[in-house]
């Protein structure tokens, strides 16, 4: 299969608006470090929420969610819409808390939060191993999709789609910074949507597929459909569904689903306008996320199980695909090509938008940290704003090598979803209780951080008898008992520093107690709580509720109408 010249010039045209955009942004970029990797802090809520929906897809996204649809059914979701829990506490409790704080990253936050030379080992470790290490790790995985898109739909080797695509994105994020980023986002985000819905209405109509109606009765895919797993198999239900809404979303550190909320929401967040730009911006990003985007991935997964039943299919009708990179994600790219020309450029261009869209994101984020916690914190501290500039520009450079070498080397989307659970493990608590509770300081970090790496290594290459989610679970439990033994036999941090923490951020509550001043501001955790309750109410019952229209059950309307309830009840105490 081939793209049609009007395929190719759909693409060409999205690559000349990205520089185009670059360029545009660059003059005003190049001035400091806040209009690099902040945008000016000026940033409108709707702009922002937009980016952070558009950032967290990438080409890897329906590759992972037709990777669960086939082998788990749709209930396979779960392990990624759990995290929904953690965002809706981002939006209605770290929003303000990480606006307040006034950083440039939520690694300086360590130097706030924290005292001592601690404070600044784990600033500095965490800027090399967030700037490189995992930053590596995520682009690699986006990479990744990138490559198997490439050589499925493309007709490229993997290494000719990274060199083309990485270049023009290395060139826009260099030129533009963060606000080129945000603009190119916007534009990927409305070419994702439309592609993504236009392309399940085509595939759905396809004769093999036969319509929505046949869809869902088909031998192959009505055991897949149930939105729930198996209530009546903890063998299915505890690894799909318990684990990820008891334990996966506050404990494992994952790319835009951070308890606490750091990463590139926390980014975003520092970039808005004011705290009311920054709580709106998360809100619109999590209903866009987990409520609107997934069902047109999903029914192109189904329809895939109807076209390629098997590997062995896709194997069949693309024979060039390299073994090692055959997998059930690549089914997606696979039903991509059967895509008429026009629409198969359209799609093409929004994934490869997409890829674009989080690799300069990971870029500008993965320089902020080694430019302004690692370089200016202890390499040159008297370092001029353009010269900082400078240098998160060679930076992104050497990290989009690295993350697109990386993602030639890896085989599978799932295989790298896991590790990246699997390495934050643990780590989540403390992330939430830091912002609450006094006791908590840069050693529990540090310990924390080097035992879940041990924990994880000691997991997925020594002892292989658990299953990958027990290996999450233990990982978790063990990791958290080490860092509460290592919080109370290591010395807490100096008082002054406890103090200028509660006066800046105003945190509340009994666990900041002693330190407390006297505020007309209640305690912003309890009404948090609730809000975030409705807000995933309110979600979770489009998400579910779509489902089941989809699926002809009236239920779906009632799901709708607790939504539309819930949104009423959130709006009337947000107030």
């Amino acid at each position: 299969m081939t793209l049609s010249t009007l395929d190719w010039l759909i693409v060409g045209l999205y690559f000349i608006l990205s520089l185009t955009i670059g360029i545009w942004s660059s003059k005003k970029a190049g001035k400091d470090t806040k209009s690099f990797f902040l945008a000016g802090r000026n940033m409108p809520w709707w702009l922002l929420g937009i980016s952070m929906v558009a950032t967290t897809f990438s080409t890897d996204t329906p590759n992972l969610v037709t990777d669960l649809v086939r082998q788990n059914g749709v209930s396979g979701n779960w392990s990624w819409w759990a995290f929904l829990l953690t965002g809706m506490l981002t939006v209605f409790v770290y929003a303000k808390l990480w606006h307040r704080s006034g950083v440039l990253t939520d690694i300086e936050f360590y130097e706030l939060r924290y005292s001592g030379k601690a404070a600044a080992f784990l600033r500095g470790f965490r800027a090399l191993y967030l700037g490189l290490v995992f930053n590596v790790l995520v682009m690699g995985t986006v990479s990744l999709a990138a490559v198997k898109f490439g050589e499925i739909v493309l007709g490229w080797p993997g290494w000719m789609t990274l060199s083309i695509a990485c270049s023009i994105t290395l060139a826009y994020s260099t030129l533009g910074g963060l606000k080129a980023v945000i603009m190119t986002d916007f534009i990927q985000f409305i070419l994702a949507m439309v592609g993504s819905i236009w392309a399940m209405f085509f595939i759905l109509g396809l004769p093999q597929v036969g319509g929505l109606s046949q869809l869902i009765s088909h031998s192959n895919v009505i055991d897949k459909l149930s939105i729930f797993p198996n209530l009546s198999d903890p063998n299915v239900w505890i690894p799909v569904m318990l684990v990820p809404l008891a334990v996966q979303w506050w404990a494992s550190y994952y790319p835009g689903a951070e308890p606490g909320g750091g990463g590139y929401i926390a980014q975003r967040m520092f970039s808005a306008k004011d705290e009311e730009n920054a709580v709106a911006a998360t809100f619109l990003f999590n209903i866009a996320h987990y409520a609107l985007r997934p069902w047109p991935w999903i029914l192109i997964a189904l329809s895939s199980l109807v076209i390629f039943p098997e590997l062995s299919d896709i194997q069949k009708a693309f024979p060039n695909l390299p073994a090692d990179k055959l997998g059930h994600d690549v089914a997606y790219p696979a039903m991509l090509s059967l895509l008429p020309s026009g629409l198969l450029g359209l799609v093409a261009a929004s994934l490869i938008a997409a890829f674009m869209s989080t690799m300069s994101t990971q870029l500008n984020l993965g320089a902020s940290y080694l430019v302004n916690d690692f370089y200016h914190r202890f390499i040159k501290p008297n370092a001029s704003g353009k010269d900082l500039v400078r240098v998160g520009r060679l930076f992104t450079v050497l990290s989009i090598i690295l993350g697109a070498g990386l993602g030639l080397l890896l085989t599978s989307a799932g295989q790298a979803f896991t590790l990246l659970l699997m390495i934050g493990a643990g780590t989540g608590l403390i992330y939430i209780l830091r912002w609450f509770w006094w006791r908590i300081n840069a050693y529990t970090e540090i310990v924390a951080m080097i035992s879940s790496l041990v924990i994880a290594a000691y997991f997925n290459f020594g002892d292989s008898s658990l299953e990958e989610w027990e290996k999450i679970v233990f990982g978790a439990i063990l990791t958290t008992l080490v860092w509460i033994v290592a919080t109370f036999v290591t010395p807490p941090d100096d008082e002054k520093t406890l103090q200028n923490f509660v006066n800046k951020i105003n945190p509340g509550g009994p666990g900041w107690s002693k330190y407390s001043t006297p505020t007309t501001e209640p305690w912003i955790l309890p009404k948090g709580i609730l809000l975030m309750i409705l807000g995933c109410i309110v979600v979770y019952s489009i998400l579910i509720g779509v489902g089941q229209l989809i699926y002809g059950n009236s239920m779906g309307y009632m799901l709708i109408a607790l939504s539309i309830t819930s949104a009423f009840g959130l709006k009337q105490l947000w107030k």
